[in-house]
């Protein structure tokens, strides 16, 4: 693990584990990706490190590691992260176990990630602590029709801030001997210790700015593609832009420095050489 706020970063929205996740990638690719994703959030996957754990060496790995990139699996780049208090600049390595194409990554340094195809509907978190409750106090088992009545009731709460052990500490303290309906109890209790509304937490905001995985320099997403610049993907370098007539930036230079000298008097000129050695 690295310092925080550095290391690896999960990008969001991914697919759930399957069999054939990086079957795309050639044999070592596919290895050192299947690593990387079974790794939590905030481990040190630099090149030095993993050639520590992994049968590659550096060379090895760091072309892995570009070509995961440039198949979509990962992108580098720095992201200001801003409070009330303190401004900085923090690397940032995303990983996703999901391909995604350079619209996608682009879409997500702007803060405008597109949603996948939506899975199947899973129960919610309320309806899965009500469902549990009669594992802790048997007296209050539900019914299934009983859990989707008092589900709002309970996600409330969460919107609210409440955690888990304190809901359930909530609903099973104390409880009266016997419980004639779980339900009605569970419903009064919900209504009569519901918190009040916690404050937000403190505002951040943060601003991505990707980098070209081979020379690192940054650049805009539509700039990178393949999470490489123009010139380490070998393209010419852009015709300068300006008005017909424009000189270029050198000549300038070279003709300031001619003026410059010109300026200095003659019986003076060669005092002035001396000292700029």
């Amino acid at each position: 693990m690295v310092n925080p706020g550095y290391g690896k970063r999960s990008a969001p929205d991914q697919r759930p584990r399957a069999a054939a996740d990086f079957g795309h990638l050639p044999p070592r690719e596919a290895a050192i990706a299947s690593y990387i994703d079974r790794l939590p959030d905030g481990s040190d996957i630099s090149v030095k490190t993993l050639a520590k754990v992994l049968p590659y060496g550096q060379c090895a790995l760091r072309t892995a590691l570009n070509r995961l990139q440039a198949a979509g699996h990962l992108r580098r780049g720095s992201e200001c992260v801003a409070t009330d208090e303190v401004m900085l600049w923090v690397t940032r390595t995303f990983f996703s176990r999901t391909a995604r194409d350079d619209a996608w990554w682009a879409a997500f340094t702007r803060g405008d990630v597109p949603r996948e195809t939506p899975q199947p509907q899973t129960r919610s978190r309320a309806f899965v602590l009500l469902a549990a409750l009669g594992r802790t106090a048997p007296s209050l088992s539900l019914s299934a029709a009983e859990c989707a009545s008092l589900e709002p009731q309970v996600s409330e709460w969460f919107e609210r801030g409440a955690t888990t052990a304190e809901l359930m500490h909530a609903l099973t303290d104390g409880l009266p001997t016997p419980v004639h309906h779980a339900a009605s109890l569970l419903r009064r209790r919900l209504t009569d210790k519901l918190p009040p509304h916690r404050p937000a937490p403190e505002r951040r905001t943060t601003l991505l700015a990707l980098e070209c995985g081979e020379c690192r320099a940054p650049g805009s997403p539509e700039a990178l593609a393949g999470g490489l610049c123009s010139a380490c993907r070998g393209e010419a370098a852009p015709a300068p832009s300006g008005p017909p007539g424009t000189v270029p930036t050198d000549a300038v230079r070279e003709r300031m420095a001619s003026v410059r000298a010109g300026l200095v008097p003659r019986a003076d000129r060669t005092a002035w050489g001396r000292g700029r050695r």
